[in-house]
């Protein structure tokens, strides 16, 4: 793509600032991407990713990347943690596939990122640079001045802030707090060796239990299984993450299957995540200056679309961008109309979605019953919202 003499800072090079990157070079847009960190790469495990997260890759030209990496499934499975029965499945292999246009796959974070950042290589337009922390951001009529934390200053026409759930940029022009959930997560990935045969199932499975659920699917051509325990925490929690102990997360499980609570003693260590969302906002930012991905729209992992709504985020910037024909303020009205409602109503649902795998006594039963004579057409209809986006309906005329 032939450069067009715009210039954008993007803050972040996690998975939503390389798509962004990417997303913005494809229209012409140098970018420079400023990342705090000492090298480009992602922390944590697996992700899920839905035919819309693939629609949005396929647009960045790194759709074939990331499915050489991932696996894919078959169908999407809820257990009852309590008795051990299945509550229902949800079939995603050829009828799905035709449905959507797209699969279902599981993939590794780093693998994600590594597929994207192979999209931002070999460009003249994305220039990144790491241990650079953006301290301050300002902006007028001509472009924005961000200032880094060693004195250094970079000048450009619009800077979008991907700079994650603990984004700077968002605490100083918003400050709102982040709404702390009281829920727990544990990670860990188990080699397929130690996995229980019966468990090693091609399809992300959710225990869910009272107060707690557990999740594990496959990873890495079945090599490894990705396990993501999940408890109410019994203390006031502050966000953050830190070790786990096995001790903490065995005496939260008393009440679930023995077939469940077996996988619980699978990790050699495990990363303790104190979770938190975002409450939605009516706009990201001014001007300028707008955000994408997490910081604005940190959400719960329920509806396993964090990292696919940062794609979506990115691919919509780049068609705002070229509809607006390069005016960038125009450009970032029509990109936070396009994806405000979208993404607000994906953290909503991600919050009712916890409560409903974590409910007890009657409404556990409610809960069971909800998938009882659903055929899958019934499930694609209801999907139909979230996993039908695609690039050239994106945006909202």
């Amino acid at each position: 793509m032939s450069s067009t003499g715009k210039k954008f800072i993007v803050v972040g090079g996690g998975i939503g600032g390389l798509a962004a990157a990417v997303a913005l070079s494809q229209q012409g847009v140098h970018v420079t991407v400023l990342e705090q960190a000492s090298e480009l790469g992602e922390i944590g495990a697996g992700v899920q990713l839905g035919p819309n997260a693939f629609a949005a890759l396929d647009s960045l030209g790194v759709g074939e990347n990331a499915r050489k990496r991932a696996v894919f499934t078959e169908q999407l499975i809820m257990m009852d943690a309590v008795d051990g029965s299945e509550v229902g499945s949800f079939p995603v292999g050829q009828a799905f596939r035709d449905r959507f246009k797209n699969p279902y796959a599981v993939i590794h974070r780093a693998d994600i990122h590594t597929s994207l950042l192979e999209g931002t290589q070999g460009s003249d337009l994305i220039h990144v640079e790491t241990s650079t922390k953006v301290v301050s951001v300002t902006q007028d009529k001509e472009g924005v001045t961000a200032v880094v934390q060693n004195g250094r200053v970079f000048k450009a026409d619009a800077l979008v802030a991907a700079d994650g759930v603990r984004s700077v940029i968002r605490e100083k022009m918003f400050n709102d707090p982040p709404r702390i959930s009281g829920h727990v997560v544990y990670r860990a990935v188990v080699p397929v060796a130690e996995m229980p045969l019966d468990l090693q199932i091609n399809a992300p499975v959710v225990w869910a239990g009272p107060d707690c659920h557990l999740v594990h699917y496959p990873l890495r051509d079945g090599q490894q299984y990705n396990l993501v325990v999940t408890f109410h925490s019994r203390q006031e929690e502050e966000w953050g993450v830190t070790d786990g102990s096995k001790e903490e997360v065995l005496s939260y499980f008393d009440g679930i299957c023995p077939r469940a609570r077996q996988m619980l003693h699978l990790p050699k260590t495990w990363r303790r995540w104190a979770t938190a969302d975002r409450n939605p906002l009516e706009k990201w930012g001014d001007g300028r200056v707008t955000m994408l991905g997490d910081a604005a729209h940190g959400m719960l992992q329920y509806m396993a679309q964090g990292a696919c709504m940062a794609i979506e985020d990115a691919v919509t910037l780049g068609e705002a961008m070229k509809h607006c024909q390069g005016d960038v303020v125009k450009a970032f009205q029509l990109y936070e109309k396009s994806r405000i409602p979208r993404t607000a109503r994906v953290v909503l649902s991600a919050r009712e979605m916890g409560r409903l795998y974590h409910v007890k006594g009657v409404e556990r039963l409610v809960r069971n019953q909800l998938w009882v004579g659903r055929t899958p057409e019934r499930f694609y209809d209801a999907l139909e919202w979230l996993y039908g986006w695609r690039a050239e309906n994106s945006l909202a005329l």
